[in-house]
């Protein structure tokens, strides 16, 4: 399959960059450290069209697919926006105000087997939390959960709250439903780690190209060079397996959407946390400080890396997948 963006395609890539940059320059991050705040930039990439690429046009949305958003969500993950946009997003054909931003939308995938706590990132800024199982897609209206317990976030910009329990909540889809909220919600977790990824090469070589030894750039040093070579590699890979599984989840004729969004998930990830802690070593003692971007880019990939499905899980069901075709 021969795969290529439009000229429509780039261009709303390049208009949600330019915002990004204005709104979220990758070098102050630090200064976003929290939650939503007053929620004026929630609003903002709300009136960007974010929440509405999903959202069919009769709607209020864009009526866009997922190689489009996934477009948007590689730029959202390159310059760390905050707040759970992956779940607004796939949800907002279910929930009434995620669209226009009116409400934050977080979720949690349920494994109904599982007795491990119930954990939501941005849980005490959501208005709904959406709960998904096998059962189908649940909402949970913030009035009628119980008051959350605020934990130490592994990212700083990802504040996270447990939960006691969750009432029965109101079902907005079956497990059908459920199931695609799922595999829409792999291939933008998987985008915003290739979102990462490209920016922690970025950071990278901006800084070998700035920072000299012996009177000339670290970046003309060999060894720096293979680790860079290696950094883009890894992108590379994982931008082709990432719009790969948008297209397919966008025409499931031509491949299976569940494999596809497995392999962009795996390889994004280790891209991600490869290219990120890549990052760190190349900027050498500046690189773990907590006020450079090499620290925010680790830990957010950190936490990717624990959203619909981890690395080792889709590696697992990837293997099975093999030896079944092989028997």
């Amino acid at each position: 399959m021969e795969f290529r963006l439009s000229d429509d395609q780039f261009e709303l890539q390049d208009a949600v960059r330019k915002f990004c940059v204005a709104t979220r320059p990758i070098g102050g991050v630090a200064e976003r450290v929290g939650g939503l705040g007053d929620r004026s930039s929630w609003r903002a990439l709300a009136d960007l069209g974010v929440f509405g690429l999903l959202v069919p046009v009769d709607q209020g949305g864009s009526g866009l697919g997922c190689v489009e958003a996934t477009v948007v969500f590689e730029q959202l993950g390159a310059h760390l926006v905050e707040g759970p946009v992956v779940w607004s997003t796939i949800t907002a054909p279910l929930v009434t105000g995620a669209v226009d931003g009116s409400r934050v939308v977080a979720g949690l995938e349920l494994d109904l087997r599982s007795a491990d706590p119930l954990v939501v990132e941005h849980g005490a800024e959501a208005d709904t939390v959406v709960v998904l199982h096998q059962g189908g897609a649940f909402a949970h209206e913030r009035d009628e959960l119980p008051d959350p317990v605020a934990l130490d976030p592994l990212d700083p910009l990802t504040p996270v709250t447990r939960f006691s329990r969750l009432p029965e909540g109101s079902q907005i889809g079956d497990g059908g439903t459920s199931h695609h909220l799922r595999l829409l919600g792999t291939a933008l977790s998987a985008a915003l780690l290739l979102g990462i990824a490209g920016q922690s090469l970025e950071v990278a070589r901006d800084y070998a190209l700035t920072r000299e030894q012996f009177n000339v750039p670290i970046g003309s040093f060999q060894a720096l060079k293979h680790l860079m070579a290696d950094m883009f590699v890894r992108v590379e890979l994982a931008r082709s397996a990432t719009y790969a599984a948008a297209s397919v989840i966008d025409n499931p004729r031509v491949g299976d959407p569940e494999r596809a969004g497995r392999i962009a998930k795996l390889l994004a990830g280790e891209a991600a946390l490869a290219n990120s802690r890549a990052a760190v070593q190349i900027l050498g003692g500046m690189g773990f400080t907590w006020a450079m971007p090499p620290h925010f880019l680790l830990k957010r990939s950190w936490v990717l890396e624990n959203s619909f499905g981890t690395t080792e899980d889709h590696a697992r069901a990837l293997g099975a997948g093999l030896e079944h075709v092989v028997t």
